[in-house]
C-alpha cells in the first residue's frame, strides 16, 4: 500500500559543520559514528536501543532519558524514512532553508565526512530565504533534534515544494503553539530579528537602521540620501564636524544571500589609508571576499549572525521606533538537555 509521502526535518550537525557534506554531495546525514553500520542491527527499537546504551554507555548513565530519543531518531532515519519523502535542511552556513526529496535507502559511508557515516541520498529541489517562512515554521525547524517529522507548519514547506509561495507571516502573539515546537531559543530569536530587518528595512531604510545602531556605539553618522551613492551609504565619525580620525565608510546590503568578492573590493576602493571600511549585509560573505578582507587591517565585515549580536548588545539604546519594528525582551529560561547527535 502506498503511504504519503512524510516531511522530514533534519540539521547536519550542532554547528552545521556536515553542510558541504549535505549540499555539495546530494546526501543527508548522521554522525553517532561509533554505532557503526546500523543495517546490521535488529530491525528494532529495541535493538537500536540496547545498541546504542552498549556504545555510549556513559551518556546512557548521566542521562538515561538520551537513550530512547537518540536510538529513536536512528532507528526511524534507517526503517521509517522512505524513498519519495521529503527533506527540510535548515542551513546554518548559508542561512537558507533546503528542500529535497529522498532519493535512497539507508547506507552506511564513512568517506568526505568520517563523523556522518549514516547517510541516504536527497535531490535537493529548491532553497528559499527564512524571512518567507513564518515564524511558527522557524521555530519548528529549529527542533533540538537531529532528525525530527515536520508536523505543525508542514502546509507552508508543502505549498512551497509544490511551487507556491509559503504560508503568510504569523505574528508570534497569535501563534498559540510556539512555546512547544521548539527549545531553540537563541536561534528563532536570530531568524526573528534578521527577518523583521528583511522586511522592514529592504533597500535604503537598511542605511538608517545601521546609521542608527552605530550612533548606540558612540559614533556620529551622515547617512547618504537615497540613490547612488558612490558606494558608500555611511560616513561614520567621532567628532562632531567629522574631521578627526578615524573616519569609517560603510556600505548596506539589506539582501540575504551572498555578498562577493567585486563588491567588497568595489567599496573598499573608496577607503583611503587612513579611513577604514565596514561592509554589513543581512547575509553572509563568500569565502573569497573572507579572503580579501582579512588581509586589510582597515576593513571590515558584519554578517547576519555578527549583525544580530550587535543589535541584542546595543537593543536598549537603540531608537524607539526600531525596538517597536523589533520587540524583544529579556527573560531566563532553563537550559535544556539536549538529546542530540553527541558528535
Amino acid at each position: 500500500m502506498n503511504q504519503d509521502p512524510v516531511l522530514w526535518g533534519i540539521h547536519a550537525g550542532k554547528t552545521g559543520d556536515a553542510d558541504a557534506l549535505f549540499l555539495k554531495n546530494s546526501v543527508i546525514a548522521l554522525g553517532w559514528h561509533q554505532m557503526g553500520n546500523l543495517s546490521a542491527l535488529p530491525s528494532t527499537r529495541e535493538g537500536f536501543k540496547d545498541h546504542y546504551a552498549k556504545v555510549y554507555a556513559s551518556a546512557a548513565k548521566d542521562k538515561p532519558g538520551s537513550v530512547p530519543t537518540s536510538a529513536g531518531q536512528l532507528f526511524r532515519f534507517v526503517h521509517e524514512m522512505r524513498v519519495g519523502d521529503y527533506i527540510v535542511y535548515p542551513s546554518k552556513r548559508s542561512k537558507r532553508v533546503h528542500l529535497g526529496r529522498v532519493s535512497s535507502d539507508y547506507r552506511y559511508d564513512t568517506t568526505i565526512e568520517p563523523g556522518y557515516p549514516q547517510r541516504r541520498s536527497v535531490e535537493w529541489l529548491k532553497d528559499i530565504s527564512r524571512s518567507t517562512l513564518s515564524q511558527g515554521a522557524l521555530y519548528e525547524i529549529g527542533s533540538a533534534l537531529s532528525l525530527f517529522v515536520v508536523k505543525n507548519y508542514a502546509d507552508g514547506f508543502w505549498s512551497v515544494i509544490e511551487g507556491h509561495h509559503p504560508l503568510p507571516l504569523v505574528p508570534a502573539a497569535e501563534d498559540e503553539t510556539l512555546a512547544e515546537v521548539s527549545q531553540d531559543v537563541d536561534e528563532s530569536t536570530r531568524d526573528f530579528i534578521l527577518k523583521v530587518l528583511a522586511q522592514e528595512t529592504k533597500g535604503h531604510p537598511f542605511a538608517y537602521f545601521i546609521g542608527n545602531l552605530l550612533q548606540t556605539m558612540g559614533y556620529r553618522v551622515r547617512v547618504s540620501p537615497e540613490g547612488p551613492d558612490g558606494g558608500v551609504d555611511i560616513l561614520a565619525h567621532k567628532d562632531e564636524l567629522g574631521f578627526e580620525p578615524p573616519i569609517i565608510k560603510v556600505q548596506c546590503k539589506s539582501t540575504e544571500g551572498s555578498v562577493g568578492d567585486p563588491q567588497i573590493s568595489q567599496l573598499y576602493g573608496k577607503v583611503s589609508p587612513s579611513e577604514f571600511g565596514l561592509f554589513v549585509t543581512l547575509g553572509y560573505f563568500t569565502s573569497q571576499a573572507v579572503q580579501f578582507a582579512r588581509t586589510k587591517s582597515n576593513l571590515r565585515l558584519i554578517d547576519g549572525d555578527a549583525l544580530v549580536e550587535l543589535v541584542l548588545e546595543h537593543y536598549e539604546a537603540l531608537d524607539s521606533k526600531y525596538k517597536g519594528m523589533i520587540p524583544l525582551r529579556k527573560a531566563y529560561i532553563p537550559e535544556p538537555a539536549l538529546h542530540n547527535d553527541p558528535d
